[in-house]
């Protein structure tokens, strides 16, 4: 089973052929991805289209508990060259926790531990 980080999300959304192989799986993310995700469709789109895609997908949503914060505030300060994001810090380590392989196409983690690139 896959993470979605908002990349991947973005990239199903906006019909990305590297993305048809994961397209029909249920998305597993946590609620800070789903605010990306929107933010990008608004920034991209409109109000309308981003509102039709958070309510389109039929997401499985993971909690996020104060050892995966601390977790991945450790991890991203261990990481600190390489400027990644808050949520994508706290995806990677719930990812992890639950044996997913988390699923992107950011640069910064192509190459990592339990992480599924696609570029």
């Amino acid at each position: 089973m896959y993470f979605f980080d908002s990349y991947a999300l973005v990239e199903i959304v906006k019909g990305s052929k590297l993305y048809d192989t994961f397209k029909d799986i249920k998305p597993v993310c946590i609620i800070l991805n789903l605010f990306e995700l929107h933010q990008v469709l608004l920034r991209e789109f409109n109000k309308q289209t981003a509102d039709y895609w958070i309510n389109k997908f039929d997401y499985i949503l993971l909690d996020i508990s104060n050892e995966d914060i601390t977790e991945a505030s450790d991890f991203r300060f261990k990481n600190k060259a390489k400027k990644l994001s808050m949520t994508d810090c706290i995806g990677y380590v719930v990812a992890s926790k639950n044996s997913l392989k988390f699923l992107t196409g950011d640069k910064e983690f192509e190459g990592m531990k339990n992480v599924e690139f696609v570029k």
